[in-house]
């Protein structure tokens, strides 16, 4: 119990502190391959690139350990692509939809028609279309774009940021808020378990309580003695809490864990898992809204391929194979401690495209919810760390049990000849 606690003294601090698993980023894009048919109206043909491939490192600072056990800290992540390990280079360039264009013409498709018109009127004259050809570096890690000026311009605060765009551009380098959470000193149940996430005690984001509580850890590590039933994490990468649900019992090089998965439930909407209406408007089962906590951007989240999604959404595209052997996540964890010993954790991001009356360049764009790109952050224990973790948790608990037992079967005629000799 001591040394899972969050505490300099006991044995999972550093690994807590300075996670040292390595951790991988994989980046698939989707690639639209007939753009000019899609402006017709035709249904969007795509091409999964990749994957381009980032080294992630992740390190905590500001660590401040308070009087009621809890510890805060902001958690930083570095990024460093991995030639070696992807099927392309950042300098390639895919064709896919301009993201800022047609996310800001559906933003303004209720303002009146002659702030489209004129926004229609700046977009030529800045030569914007509705898809664009890019680096794969220019999209994750920001592009200099005089629509945002533009854009500021005739609707101040639509898109409240400067400078570049780019759909990764605040991953790098960068914190995902600032977390306080139960150190376990006094209650070790509740060791990892976030106390407040930027201050708060639940967000703001969606349309129930329910919705909005943060629950469970910060996703890196859990209580110990884990039930074979669920596990929670708060992810602000999904502007929400997130549950996972045990599937089986099994072993990661001789480690004993427990695989806990999503639920078909986990994107579904209102309809057909009502506690889920708070993260609603809803479209079809499978996507997430999460336009409230991206600048009101029509951005929705799912899983890979739309897996465990309507079949409407695959079919309203060409292209997308969905499987659970690909696209499921999953996380394996050491139920005895809460550590996790491997994980693939996977998003896909996905915009929502149309035809918007006034603003010529949207053509006559079909509704569809369209993907962008889905990544998948993977990593496992391995190595010094795999063979300390094993010797400390595995191997000794394991010789005290038999050592127990031999003691036990040597004590048992000790007592008999005891008897009889009294």
């Amino acid at each position: 119990l001591q040394n899972v606690r969050i505490d300099p003294n006991s044995i999972s601090f550093n690994m807590w502190k300075d996670i040292p698993v390595p951790f991988y980023m994989s980046v698939h894009f989707f690639e639209v391959l007939n753009p000019k048919e899609v402006l017709q109206g035709a249904k969007p043909v795509l091409n999964q690139r990749g994957p381009y491939v980032y080294r992630e490192f992740r390190y905590k600072t500001n660590i401040t350990f308070h009087d009621n056990d809890t510890v805060s800290f902001l958690e930083y992540r570095k990024l460093f692509f991995q030639p070696d390990l992807s099927n392309g280079t950042e300098e390639e360039y895919i064709v896919v939809p301009n993201i800022l264009m047609m996310g800001a013409a559906v933003m303004m498709e209720n303002l009146p028609n002659f702030v489209k018109l004129l926004l229609s009127g700046a977009l030529a004259g800045l030569k914007q279309e509705a898809f664009m050809n890019r680096t794969v570096g220019e999209i994750m890690w920001g592009y200099e774009d005089p629509l945002i000026d533009t854009i500021n311009m005739f609707v101040p605060g639509l898109i409240p940021f400067k400078g570049k765009f780019g759909l990764f551009i605040e991953l790098n380098n960068s914190n995902s808020g600032l977390f306080t959470v139960n150190t376990g000193m006094k209650n070790i149940s509740r060791v990892h378990m976030v106390d407040s996430w930027n201050g708060l005690k639940k967000v703001n984001y969606w349309r129930s309580s329910e919705c909005n509580m943060i629950n469970g850890t910060t996703g890196e590590m859990w209580p110990p003695f884990m039930s074979p039933t669920s596990l929670e994490f708060y992810s602000p990468d999904a502007c929400r809490s997130m549950t996972l649900v045990y599937e089986r019992s099994g072993k990661f090089k001789g480690v004993p864990t427990y695989r806990f998965v999503a639920p078909k439930t986990l994107f579904a909407n209102g309809t057909d898992y009502p506690p889920n209406e708070g993260f609603c408007p809803c479209m079809q089962s499978g996507i997430q809204n999460v336009s409230t906590c991206r600048l009101n951007a029509p951005i929705f989240i799912s899983h890979p391929h739309f897996y465990n999604a309507d079949p409407a959404l695959v079919n309203a595209v060409e292209g997308l194979h969905p499987s659970k052997d690909q696209h499921a996540l999953f996380l394996d964890v050491h139920p005895m401690t809460g550590i996790p010993m491997n994980c693939s954790i996977k998003l896909q991001l996905n915009l929502y495209i149309k035809e918007v009356s006034g603003i010529i360049q949207t053509g006559k764009i079909k509704p569809v919810v369209l993907p962008l790109l889905w990544f998948a952050e993977s990593g496992s224990i391995e190595g010094s760390v795999l063979k300390q973790f094993y010797t400390n948790l595995v191997l000794i608990p394991t010789l005290l049990d038999y050592l127990q037992y031999i003691f036990l079967g040597l004590s048992v005629p000790l007592i008999i000849l005891a008897l009889v000799f009294m």
